[in-house]
């Protein structure tokens, strides 16, 4: 049973959005519990915290429950300062964080979206998965681009940030729901990326193997 005002987070950490913000919260040293949740099985415990029925969720010590993982971040970000913020705080810096973060999770989202069309529906839409996995590709191919011609540990710099941890748990879910869209040979640099990043502690700790909602 949750202690009164302890931080938790709604979500199974096959998901990339919750686990983005739980890799987060670790290094930004934050405590909390964790809620396994599951959209699909769990939707009335989700319900009274988000009636989107959508993780992550986080309950904050005062109760206040924060939805969306960029929201989650943001709050979570005003929390530690702009000192430790893995983001900049303005400017086109600022900027090219959050298109990379655009890219990441919409890439995350057409991969979702793909395993939904593929568990929930008995007649797959062709035009919706040709669609889905074209934009997977694209996305892919500008981030490998991208992080080929970073010379740095990371995306931005010698520090990871909140661009990094979500190319990389994205680059996890993808290579494990959709095996023929990564071709390891082909986005090398994205490999080496993600392999750095789940080498971190956080990432190890923080982990779960898919676990796709059943179409029963």
């Amino acid at each position: 049973m949750t202690k009164e005002g302890t931080m938790f987070l709604i979500g199974q950490y096959d998901s990339p959005f919750v686990r983005r913000v739980a890799i987060a919260l670790r290094l930004y040293g934050i405590a909390f519990e964790h809620r396994p949740w599951s959209t699909f099985g769990d939707a009335a415990k989700i319900a009274p915290y988000n009636p989107l029925l959508r993780v992550p969720t986080l309950v904050l010590d005062d109760g206040e429950a924060l939805i969306d993982s960029t929201t989650i971040l943001d709050h979570l970000d005003e929390h530690v300062g702009p000192g430790r913020a893995m983001i900049p705080e303005s400017g086109p810096q600022r900027r090219r964080h959050l298109r990379s973060l655009a890219l990441a999770t919409g890439l995350g989202d057409k991969a979702v979206s793909l395993i939904y069309e593929r568990v929930l529906r008995k007649e797959q839409s062709k035009i919706w998965v040709e669609r889905c996995a074209a934009q997977i590709s694209g996305v892919l191919a500008v981030l490998e681009q991208e992080r080929a011609a970073a010379k740095t540990s990371y995306l931005f710099g010698d520090h990871i940030a909140h661009a990094d941890i979500a190319i990389a748990c994205v680059l996890r879910f993808t290579r494990e729901a959709h095996p023929n869209l990564f071709d390891t040979s082909r986005y090398g640099a994205l490999a080496a990326h993600a392999d750095r990043c789940e080498a971190l502690p956080p990432f190890k700790e923080i982990v779960q193997p898919l676990a796709p909602p059943s179409g029963d």
